[in-house]
């Protein structure tokens, strides 16, 4: 990360921000925990693929309590919904963090493991519409959305589903994809994210991504949070 000094060579006001508001005010406030916050942030910048900062909040991540074996699942996973190369970028930056820190392969999930059970009902309704919107345009994103995404990635247990879905829904935040959060927002909802957790993780989100991207997000986050019991 560029220190606070080098800031304060450029912009003063800056590394005043930087220092007061994000590092001394924004990652304390409740509702939602450092170790969340760490996984939002590296979810934006992975999204974004903002190489730079990742050093540091990777780090911290890991001094906040985020596994080795989570953070791992985290860049897998976003290589499906950041793409490929926003995860190599985070790759790159990652294998040195955890070679400072002696994280070993063997810490890290293994490619194939045993996966949690699939929830047949809910899969059944998500493909139907899939198949409904897609299935005419594109077979084969029918075909790899149902056997990679939500009949594998998904049910791999290293990151907890309602982790996973934090980190989806903060990455679409994070790169402007309207049109996939609410149902990714719902699915997290019901994987046990709360409406106040949501709710910061759009604060949170306004200073990893912009204000534009987040305020751009509202409305679609408030027609999901409109639909949840109170």
């Amino acid at each position: 990360m560029v220190s606070l000094e080098d800031i304060r060579t450029v912009s003063p006001a800056l590394a005043r921000y930087t220092q007061g508001t994000i590092l001394d005010e924004l990652w304390k406030r409740p509702d939602l925990s450092p170790r969340d916050r760490s996984m939002v942030t590296v979810a934006a910048l992975i999204a974004r693929n903002q190489t730079v900062d990742m050093p540091y909040y990777f780090n911290l991540a890991l001094d906040n309590g985020v596994k080795p074996s989570e953070i791992s699942e985290i860049i897998l996973h976003l290589a499906f919904y950041s793409g490929w190369p926003n995860a190599m970028a985070a790759v790159a930056i990652v294998r040195d963090v955890f070679t400072q820190r002696g994280i070993r392969a063997e810490q890290l999930p293994a490619p194939t493991p045993a996966l949690l059970p699939l929830d047949k009902e809910a899969e059944q309704t998500r493909a139907a519409t899939v198949e409904q919107n897609v299935g005419t345009v594109s077979p084969g994103l029918v075909e790899y959305t149902r056997d990679l995404l939500f009949h594998d990635l998904w049910l791999r247990p290293d990151l907890a589903p309602r982790d996973r879905s934090l980190v989806t829904v903060s990455a679409l935040i994070a790169s402007g994809q309207l049109a996939q959060i609410p149902y990714h927002l719902t699915r997290a909802m019901n994987n046990g994210l709360t409406k106040a957790q949501v709710s910061e993780m759009l604060t949170h989100l306004a200073f990893y991504a912009g204000w534009p991207n987040v305020f751009s997000a509202v409305p679609v986050v408030k027609g999901v949070l409109d639909t949840r019991p109170s």
